[in-house]
């Protein structure tokens, strides 16, 4: 098996954290919470409609 040069081992290991990085970014947006402003507010739930829905 070839050696690979301290550069080429140097991009791998940035690639690689890249990689993950790229990801973690992805999975975290996909289950981020989407909060918009002219959502309605149940009424039975909150008595004040000017609230928000959390």
């Amino acid at each position: 098996m070839p050696q690979l040069a301290p550069i080429n081992w140097l991009l791998l290991f940035i690639l690689f954290w890249i990689t993950v990085a790229t990801v973690a970014v992805i999975i975290w947006w996909s289950y981020k919470p989407n909060y918009s402003i002219n959502t309605p507010v149940p009424t039975s739930t909150n008595t004040n409609n000017n609230s928000w829905p959390w």
